[in-house]
């Protein structure tokens, strides 16, 4: 049995604003590159290395991993794999495949899964970009959970009071309250068995549907997901207050 990660990589996150006296993002493309517009977030440098890259870490010292794909923008794909292989050695224990992109995460993960090869019991786990901080234990949380229950996802319990609301032109009025106990908020790496993982994603494209996450297209799937305990900490940089939050982190 082998364990493949796939990282969807091909959003422009256009919420990633340049902090002030920050770097500019879009640096990955090397060092002549001219700083774009809402460059793709995960290429932003935290602590001077592409957030991108220190997710791709997380998962290249976990013994179970055998291989990561990444689905990239096409006109990204050359200068990322030269910043690989001139700063980021250390991840060539690892097989790193690219892969095109596509418009959004969902198309993203069905290219790389269509080219990856696996048997059905291999697992497949997907996890954001800028997710940075994942840790050694979620991931292997979730892989030992996927090998259990075919699909099995990182996740907080809710802390604050849910409420369910109905939008209006003037903003949201509540329309209930939704019991704390029975919230979970995802997170990844989400993990499954290929076979499981397939059929989900095939099934969505033949209906035309478009989930969430890779957890919503298992459910849809008629697939149980469980859940394992992640961390606070297990944060998605989306906002250059994150990427404070992030840094802080790191330096803990």
């Amino acid at each position: 049995m082998k364990v493949v990660v796939i990282i969807p990589a091909a959003g422009l996150g256009t919420r990633m604003a340049p902090m002030p006296g920050g770097p500019v993002p879009g640096a990955v493309l090397g060092k002549d590159a001219k700083a774009r517009p809402h460059s793709s977030k995960q290429f932003t440098e935290l602590a001077g290395t592409p957030i991108l890259i220190h997710t791709l870490r997380k998962f290249a010292g976990v013994n179970e991993v055998s291989e990561i794909w990444i689905a990239l923008r096409e006109n990204e794909m050359e200068g990322f794999r030269e910043r690989l292989e001139k700063e980021a050695g250390d991840l060539q224990k690892k097989k790193i495949e690219l892969v095109v992109g596509g418009e959004h995460r969902q198309q993203s993960v069905e290219h790389a899964l269509n080219a990856v090869t696996a048997a059905p019991d291999d697992i497949v786990l997907v996890h954001d970009a800028v997710r940075p901080l994942v840790t050694a234990e979620i991931i292997h949380d979730v892989i030992e959970a996927a090998k259990k229950y075919g699909a099995a996802i990182a996740g907080l319990p809710a802390v604050d009071t849910v409420k369910q609301v109905e939008r209006t032109a003037d903003g949201a009025i509540i329309k209930a309250t939704i019991p704390r106990a029975s919230i979970v908020l995802a997170q990844t790496p989400q993990g499954f068995r290929y076979s499981v993982i397939k059929k989900a994603f095939d099934e969505a494209a033949a209906d035309g549907f478009t989930g969430t996450d890779e957890a919503s297209l298992a459910e849809r799937s008629g697939h149980e997901v469980a859940v394992v305990m992640g961390s606070p900490r297990n944060i998605k940089i989306t906002s250059p207050g994150d990427m404070e939050l992030a840094e802080f982190y790191l330096g803990k």
